[in-house]
């Protein structure tokens, strides 16, 4: 392998660890308690090394961002083109399974994005944060709208539902983790699947779950 190469590829390597060290540390401490020094300790490296990748420690908390909601695009992006070979629900069920999947990392990226936005820090990364997010958002329209054209779907303004999608997901994760709860809820596991089902099959008309076809009419008194 070329040396220049194999160094990139050390150096994105590295990145990739100081990433997975801080998330892992947000998780178990917290925002305001973790430090570059936890993070490069964590990682095993100086803490001057952790500035050759990042400026700060709000950049850190960006990529995390960034790569959490690529990674719902690619899903998305995949589902799309199944849904179009028949399966409606894939795209819906790939939003809340990508949210749902980690509520604990959901609640946390709400966290950092709300304090980053509120302290006016990395506006332009925030801005091309919304753009991604806009743009996930505009391919559910997309999918809404040909479901309404379809009969499969209750006819609404598409960001309805997707207003509705994001509304659910940041009620189930608040709901898994309130105190207020604890004593109520004995299989928090089960409650995140049955919220993401509503979900995934909310607004559906009368059809087999599932299914492509359009909703079969029931005929009325005098038609054969």
């Amino acid at each position: 392998m070329d040396k220049a190469k194999e160094k990139v590829q050390r150096f994105r390597a590295r990145e990739q660890r100081i990433l997975d060290a801080a998330l892992e540390l947000l998780l178990e401490h917290g925002e305001e308690k973790v430090t570059v020094e936890q993070i490069a300790e964590h990682v095993d490296i100086g803490k001057g090394t952790i500035y050759k990748h990042f400026i700060s420690k709000t950049e850190i908390y960006m990529r995390l961002l960034m790569d959490y909601e690529k990674s719902l695009t690619e899903r998305l992006k995949s589902a799309v083109a199944i849904a179009e070979q028949g399966d409606i629900t894939v795209p819906a069920r790939a939003y809340f399974e990508s949210r749902m999947a980690n509520p604990g990392k959901d609640r946390l990226f709400q966290r950092l994005e709300e304090k980053i936005i509120t302290l006016n820090l990395a506006s332009e990364m925030i801005a091309k944060l919304h753009d991604l997010r806009n743009s996930n958002a505009a391919a559910l329209n997309r999918m809404f709208e040909k479901r309404m054209e379809q009969g499969l779907l209750k006819k609404v303004p598409p960001y309805f539902y997707y207003s509705t999608y994001w509304a659910l997901v940041q009620g189930a994760v608040e709901l898994y983790h309130s105190r207020s709860f604890a004593d109520v809820i004995e299989d928090r596991a089960g409650l995140m699947a049955f919220i993401m089902d509503v979900g995934v099959h909310i607004g559906n008309l009368s059809h087999p779950r599932g299914s492509g076809e359009p909703p079969v009419k029931t005929p009325g008194p005098g038609i054969d």
